[in-house]
């Protein structure tokens, strides 16, 4: 997932601050508020500063026989702050997201017991932030940031990021516009009850959401709105969205009057999306948090499957969140060259292995451009994949505390 502290990716969702229009892509939010006195091992005092970022150590795990998730430290100075994950045996919680005031700073997804721990590192001001961990018992803990952030000093550097920030602003805004025009077309294609136009226009949609996901998951109301697929609605919740349009284009191949409702929605949401992101500012950490987002993205849901279940356009996406998390990388390599050039040529390097193995897959003939991503298709490449994705995603997952440091 950019936040905002002037959003991050959403987890690009990168690091925001309440009332600001930057941005810090992460995850959504619901569920119980707790205290943080009410779960053990959280200390009173703040962390202390390492790296250049102040360090929160939080632990998933079974307290008194209940999920929950417990940081070390339940305040932090103000400016980068650094959130590292780890899940013991706690099963019923797979993420951890910061939030403000409903909004999503920073976030990590598939916390899966027995992995490796994970971090995202978010910029922050002074003031009282929340922790939350769906599916824990006390799913909300309040999170304090004391003091002010220090100014970034005017030197080379911060005015690279700057300008890799403001460029990626640009860019989201030009997919972002790009969408508007496909799911115009898109709903055209519906409305006309041609099931093969609506495919095709369905597969050139989606690309462009992709690409720019962890700002739309930032939104946490609009991204299930637009996104959601279906073993994750509520009970009693309306299904909207990409993916029940898809059902009835791929599954059940007929075009009714709920599928140009469908449609119809999905252009409204959109056109919510354009307006939400056309002032958002963005900090370095977020695009850095939102590079990495989008690679998560790829291992829990297009290596499976789930994400285009009925049109199997899984590489599709794969592809296009790929793109995105390179484009995020690469308005900031200007300045990362500087701050650690021998990661910025790995992470290059493997961008590079990536889009080739890509290659492999293309089919000029199929929709969207890929090969459909079949169960026999995942059977014999998913493991592949996999570890194709992650060998790039353990160097990339580095460079948000360094931008957020410099």
């Amino acid at each position: 997932m950019l936040s905002s502290s002037p959003r991050s990716f959403r987890s690009l969702a990168p690091a925001l601050i309440a009332g600001a229009a930057v941005l810090t892509l992460s995850l959504s939010a619901c569920g119980s508020s707790a205290t943080t006195d009410n779960v053990a091992g959280a200390k009173g005092d703040a962390a202390s500063v390492s790296n250049g970022a102040a360090q929160i150590a939080l632990s998933v795990e079974k307290v008194d026989g209940e999920d929950q998730c417990v940081p070390d430290f339940a305040s932090a100075p103000a400016g980068p702050v650094t959130f590292t994950i780890s899940n013991k045996d706690a099963s019923a919680i797979s993420e951890v997201e910061l939030l403000s005031d409903k909004r999503i700073l920073g976030e990590r997804e598939n916390v899966i017991p027995g992995l490796k721990a994970v971090s995202f590192t978010v910029t922050l001001a002074g003031g009282e932030y929340q922790l939350y961990c769906p599916g824990a018992a006390s799913e909300y803990q309040p999170f304090t940031v004391t003091g002010t952030a220090a100014s970034a000093a005017a030197n080379g550097l911060s005015g690279l990021l700057k300008e890799g920030t403001a460029g990626y602003a640009t860019y989201v805004s030009g997919q972002v516009d790009s969408l508007v025009l496909a799911v115009a077309a898109l709903q055209a294609a519906v409305d006309s009850g041609d099931v093969a136009a609506s495919q095709k226009a369905y597969a050139e949609a989606r690309p462009f959401f992709e690409r720019i996901e962890p700002v739309a998951e930032s939104f946490p109301d609009l991204d299930p709105a637009l996104d959601l697929r279906v073993a994750d609605v509520e009970p009693g919740t309306e299904w909207t969205g990409f993916h029940p349009l898809e059902k009835d284009l791929f599954e059940s191949k007929t075009i009714t009057d709920s599928s140009k409702a469908l449609a119809a929605g999905i252009v409204k949401n959109v056109a919510t999306l354009k307006s939400l992101t056309a002032e958002l500012e963005y900090q370095p950490e977020e695009l850095a948090n939102g590079a990495s987002g989008l690679l998560e993205e790829v291992q829990s849901s297009k290596i499976t499957g789930e994400e285009e279940a009925y049109s199997k356009l899984d590489l599709v996406d794969f592809a296009a969140n790929i793109e995105g998390s390179q484009q995020a990388f690469e308005y900031l390599k200007p300045a990362l060259k500087d701050i650690d050039a021998t990661l910025t040529d790995q992470i290059s390097a493997q961008f590079e292995t990536v889009n080739t193995a890509l290659e492999s897959y293309k089919d000029a003939d199929a929709l969207g451009g890929f090969k459909a991503y079949t169960e026999e298709l995942k059977k014999s490449d998913a493991a592949k994949l996999t570890a194709l994705i992650q060998s790039l995603q353990a160097p990339l997952a580095k460079i948000s505390e360094k931008v957020a440091t410099v």
